[in-house]
């Protein structure tokens, strides 16, 4: 190696057997490929605070989107059927109208679905009951927020 290639150590000057630069070389590989994250295997109790853990099937997602998801895939479903109703008459027949199918399936999924969701709209609040355990303020200010802006500022009134 020549001097201005060496590095400046004071180990530059110390000359290496063959064997101790073949060790040396194999640790400094090793500390480059040594892993940078670890994972606990540890196991978890089989009760108390466990963390939840995704199941096969449906992701992760709030009671109100699971509903959600539930009704549009029965919509979607309903409307398959309907529609591939329809569509078996039409060819059957060779001279239904297309417009009174139309009218004929559709009217009662419509109808279907402008009672559930005045159903769902009709439903009580439900009711909200506080217990509490020594002194408590509560605070009943409306606040009104406005977000503005590329680099988002938002503004708080009272």
């Amino acid at each position: 190696m020549h001097p201005e290639h060496a590095p400046d150590t004071a180990r530059s000057n110390v000359q290496m057997s063959e064997d101790v630069a073949d060790a040396e070389a194999r640790r400094i590989i090793a500390d480059a490929y040594r892993p940078t994250a670890y994972r606990d295997d540890t196991p978890v109790p089989a009760y108390g605070p466990t963390p939840p853990v995704a199941q096969d099937g449906r992701p992760p997602m709030s009671q109100g989107a699971t509903d959600a998801s539930v009704v549009m895939l029965a919509g979607g479903t309903a409307t398959a059927m309907v529609g591939g109703t329809a569509a078996v008459l039409m060819y059957v027949s060779q001279f239904a109208d297309p417009l009174v199918c139309g009218l004929v399936f559709g009217a009662p999924t419509a109808l279907v679905l402008a009672l559930a969701r005045l159903a769902t709209k009709a439903k009580p609040a439900p009711d909200v009951h506080h217990h509490y355990e020594g002194p408590v303020y509560q605070d009943r200010r409306n606040l009104h927020t406005r977000t503005t802006g590329v680099w988002a500022k938002t503004n708080n009134q009272q």
